[in-house]
């Protein structure tokens, strides 16, 4: 009998539309995933200085602070769900912050409000990802977080190309009016006008606040001038921060939560974070044979869809803090609600899903030799997030107060001190115990669903990391609207994708204008059996994968 290789690959074969045109990237001793190369290689020197995944990790993030502002900044929140090989345990961190003290429903209802705008010092929260950064650092590194910010300090005040889909979509959004104040403007714009692909661009205050980071800790964020920037900020713009915000955050290290697919456990982080939906509608999905939905067939994309439909129905109905609120995980999770939910998918498009029960981001990830893995996503939510832009600090704060909903009923209502719904999820798959592959993808609600399609493309058909990435999306837009990838592509029942599930019910568009950011863009590593290391980048974004 064959063995069966250590990385499957349909890359040889002309003759399957799963094929990608690219391959996965190899190391042992470590790998390195992002959405920038220069945040890749600041991981890499990382491992290459004796670092481990977690500096790796750290640096990277930090440095796609720096190269893609308008995605992340230190002015956001992070997550992290990672395998530690020194403490032999899947960990999750929420780097998520929360409303400030002051931020009430009725000083936001007084002022006429019946939703959060992402616009504006009224959408910003606690930025979270500097304190994650620590939290992680102090752990589990095994560098100074000082040095592992040094490759981000460089790059802010030394300069750095712009690259292509970067370029794009800060010009994008300059030209839109995200950055909302002066102060955004004054340190990401270049004389007004926003930087073009291969141009140099440097971000001095943003460089200094970083050092701020470097020589202080978190508390060179959370106290001191940056956090002066921050407040002055939010009186002036009639904002609700004050400095016992910032100085109280802290870090959650969290159990995840997880399921079986197909004898693959998928790990999500629990709520505030929409990782459950991801994992309700993996469960929805499971309860069918794929063999019955092979690759390329409408029915394929047909249930994939309703199953994100039913599972999206139950992340806005029941996903909030936690802290604030009894989220029913368990009963969600429940391999005999997948079942009663999966009933209700036919062949046509549900015309509305209810919720079962009664009562712009960047992700990377890293591995290294010792076994450790990371899944690593952070963001500012929104382009720019709030645009609102502190001082001469360079931080920019993020928009995730938009997540809270001003119906006091809703599980998710604004409340002082609690985190708001949150988009951004790092996964994780597990075989028999042991880390098999960190995966993330980035891009608001197309999240969940792209982590469905990731999980199914790997366990179901067998894919490799890159080819799992690279293989066309659906977006669910609600009701049943759907946006494809590529509508042209041929389904196996006849005809193209898009006219054949326009037939099954489903309001079927092509992508748009916006193709690639639709989509979202994401990353992901796998150790093989053999102990080497698989990256796969995806084609949507700037990045690549490297390993050594």
């Amino acid at each position: 009998m064959t063995q069966p290789p250590a990385l499957p690959s349909v890359r040889p074969r002309l003759d399957t539309p799963l094929a990608s045109q690219r391959s996965c990237a190899l190391g042992r001793r470590g790998m390195v995933a992002t959405s920038v190369p220069a945040a890749t290689r600041a991981g890499l020197a990382m491992l290459e200085r004796g670092g481990n995944a977690v500096d790796a990790a750290l640096a990277a993030a930090a440095v796609l602070c720096v190269v893609e502002p308008m995605s992340t900044g230190i002015g956001g929140d992070a997550f992290a769900l990672l395998w530690s090989a020194k403490e032999d345990q899947l960990l999750g961190l929420n780097g998520s912050g929360r409303a400030p003290a002051a931020a009430t429903l009725e000083a936001y209802r007084a002022r006429g409000l019946d939703e959060i705008a992402p616009r504006g010092i009224l959408s910003a929260t606690v930025p979270g990802a500097v304190h994650a950064w620590q939290t992680l650092s102090d752990r589990l590194g095994a560098l100074p977080l000082g040095d592992v910010l040094e490759p981000a300090i460089a790059l802010a005040e030394d300069g750095f190309p712009v690259t292509e889909l970067v370029a794009h979509y800060w010009g994008l959004l300059a030209a839109g009016g995200a950055l909302h104040n002066a102060a955004a403007r004054t340190h990401w714009l270049d004389a007004g006008r926003a930087p073009t692909a291969g141009g140099w661009f440097r971000a001095p205050a943003l460089g200094q606040s970083l050092r701020a980071v470097a020589s202080k800790g978190a508390a060179g964020f959370y106290e001191g001038a940056v956090a002066d920037a921050i407040v002055a900020t939010s009186r002036e713009e009639g904002g609700f921060f004050c400095h016992d915000d910032l100085a109280g955050h802290q870090s959650d290290w969290v159990v995840p939560i997880h399921t079986d697919y197909r004898g693959t456990t998928v790990a999500e982080l629990p709520p505030n974070g929409q990782g459950l939906a991801a994992l309700i509608a993996l469960g929805i999905l499971e309860q069918f044979d794929p063999a019955e939905a092979p690759p390329g067939s409408a029915l394929e994309w047909h249930r994939r869809i309703e199953a994100v439909k039913l599972a999206f129905a139950d992340r806005d109905a029941y996903i909030a803090d936690p802290a604030h609120v009894d989220v029913p995980v368990e009963a969600l999770l429940d391999p005999a609600y997948a079942r009663r939910r999966a009933a209700s998918i036919g062949e046509r498009a549900l015309t509305g899903a209810d919720p079962g029960l009664d009562g712009n981001t960047v992700y990377l990830c890293t591995a290294d030799g010792e076994g450790n893995l990371v899944s690593f996503i952070q963001s500012l939510f929104t382009g720019f997030g709030s645009g609102v832009g502190c001082g001469d600090s360079g931080v920019v704060l993020q928009s995730r107060g938009a997540g809270f909903r001003l119906d006091p009923r809703h599980p998710g209502a604004l409340a002082p001190g609690k985190r708001p719904f949150h988009t951004i999820i790092p996964g994780m798959l597990l075989r028999d115990g042991t880390p098999w592959m960190a995966f993330g993808l980035m891009g608001g609600d197309v999240q969940p669903q792209s982590h469905l399609n990731f999980v199914s493309n790997v366990v179901d058909h067998g894919l490799n990391p890159q080819e799992a990435l690279d293989r066309m999306r659906f977006r669910y837009q609600g009701g049943t609207e759907v946006r494809i990838e590529h509508p042209d592509a041929p389904a196996l029942e006849g005809g193209t994708l898009l006219e054949a599930l326009r037939a099954r019910g489903h309001d079927a568009k092509g992508p748009g204008g916006f193709a690639t950011d639709l989509f979202g863009g994401g990353q992901a590593i796998a150790r093989l059996p053999d102990g080497v290391l698989a990256g796969g980048s995806d084609r949507r974004k700037d990045g690549c994968a490297l390993g050594f």
